[in-house]
């Protein structure tokens, strides 16, 4: 860029030379003085920092978290049929029926379906509706705690797709938990405060613990280059080992216990329950919903937002348009780590109520799954929160009524992720190539167009 702030133009080549080979088609990008939209004098295949015609990571990526939708229903359902032909595998009717398969297969094919179908329906009865449960109260139960497992999943996903829109892959979720966990829990048991002081106090001590555990990944890619993928990695141990020696001091241990376990939280800190006491739904669930309308209002309605989007679709490009690169790199990672300590805080005071060295369990990398099933868009990644809230609620009563082992509930959450990651996959099983379609659909016209020609 020159002293006037005049985007560098390429050269105009010489009168007779031959065009570029190179892909010069102009971005749009945003013109941070006046707010208009102007076309960057970028190529292409400059801005995407590989030889024309290639594909580097951060586009492989970029793809498999910004498909199709209807890619994404049919790897869920995909991955539920082989789930139940799984299922079917180790059910002791369907061994018994393959022993005559081939004198009345249809013996055989109704134990596979009476399997399948019995264990989904008991996990949608865990997880959804129970028409066996006492009264209206017992039988949105599974819905209500299905609701309260997804609560960190929502908000740890979003912090996972929020940053991979600006195009950084944030794993660092586990860590930015444990890390809103451990200055939450201290502020609710060992401050006395009064009631809604108290909680607000809570809740911000979280948010900021999550978002300077973040912040500081942002702060070393945009100041260092390193890597976010290694450092988030670093910063999930460095949280982990840290909360276990708190936990071993006196400044955290539980008067009396030899067990590393912090004292509980004051009543005045923890999260009212929605619906009262007969349900372990909190206020930390409406804080979830809050948080997916102000990601899709800052993705999609604010100048921030589009420069996070900038960001991510071509960072060389939006350093041309005169987008703060680095500042946007720490910003969205401190958004990123607030967001995931939203699941710290829900955790220590919504659910347990103290603080503990498994206070993230694996929701940290779960939102990684999470964010990857909602292709990176905040309503999306809500409902892929809501449905893996739904398989750890039922996986428990599936096991109770029909013997199911919990672990096939991931092996279909593992499914669901392969699947995602291979759309040509998923296309090909379900016959959606849309290159062939194009291509038939070009040779029939082809075909019309000769044969009304010799007409």
């Amino acid at each position: 860029m020159s002293e006037n702030n005049e985007p560098h133009r390429p050269a105009e080549p010489e009168p007779g030379s031959p065009a570029p080979k190179e892909d010069t088609a102009l971005v749009t990008s945003l013109d941070t003085a006046g707010g208009a939209m102007r076309p960057s004098a970028v190529p292409v295949s400059a801005q995407s920092g590989s030889l024309p015609g290639g594909e580097d990571s951060a586009s492989v990526l970029r793809k498999i978290f910004t498909g199709n939708g209807i890619v994404t229903i049919l790897a869920v359902v995909l991955a539920l049929i082989l789930g139940g032909l799984l299922i079917a595998s180790t059910d002791k009717a369907v061994a018994a029926t393959s022993s005559y398969l081939f004198a009345r297969p249809t013996d055989f094919l109704a134990a596979v379906w009476s399997a399948a179908t019995s264990s989904y329906v008991a996990l949608f009865q865990g997880s959804v509706f129970n028409p066996r449960g006492s009264g209206i109260g017992g039988q949105f139960a599974p819905l209500m705690e299905t609701l309260t497992i997804a609560t960190p999943l929502i908000t740890a996903g979003l912090g996972v797709a929020l940053a991979f829109r600006a195009g950084l892959f944030n794993i660092g979720a586990q860590g930015q938990i444990i890390m809103a966990g451990i200055l939450a829990a201290w502020v609710g048991f060992a401050l006395d405060l009064p009631a809604g002081l108290h909680l607000l106090l809570v809740l911000l001590a979280g948010v900021i613990g999550g978002a300077v555990w973040g912040g500081l990944v942002g702060v070393l890619k945009a100041r260092t280059g390193a890597h976010e993928v290694i450092v988030t990695i670093m910063f999930n141990y460095i949280a982990l080992y840290l909360v276990r020696y708190l936990l071993d001091s006196p400044a955290f241990q539980r008067p009396g216990e030899a067990t590393p376990i912090s004292p509980i939280l004051d009543p005045t800190a923890v999260y009212p329950q929605i619906f009262g006491s007969q349900y372990r739904l909190h206020l930390g669930f409406l804080l979830a919903i809050a948080a997916t309308i102000f990601v899709s209002w800052l993705l999609n309605r604010s100048t921030v937002g589009f420069e996070f989007r900038a960001v991510g679709a071509n960072p060389k490009a939006a350093l041309t348009a005169g987008i703060n690169v680095p500042r946007a790199t720490i910003l969205v990672m401190a958004i990123a780590g607030a967001l995931a300590g939203l699941s710290g805080v829900a955790q220590v005071a919504g659910t347990e109520k103290v603080l503990t060295d498994g206070v993230a369990a694996t929701y940290g990398f779960d939102a990684i799954t999470v964010a990857l099933l909602g292709r990176s868009t905040p309503w999306g990644t809500f409902a892929a929160g809501v449905l893996f809230g739904a398989f750890r609620a039922g996986a428990v009563q599936m096991q109770i009524q029909t013997g199911t082992p919990i672990d096939i509930v991931l092996v279909v959450q593992s499914l669901i992720v392969l699947f995602i990651a291979a759309p040509p996959l998923v296309r090909l099983i379900f016959g959606l190539n849309p290159r062939k379609k194009k291509a038939a659909t070009a040779r029939k016209s082809q075909k019309a167009a000769t044969t009304g020609g010799a007409a």
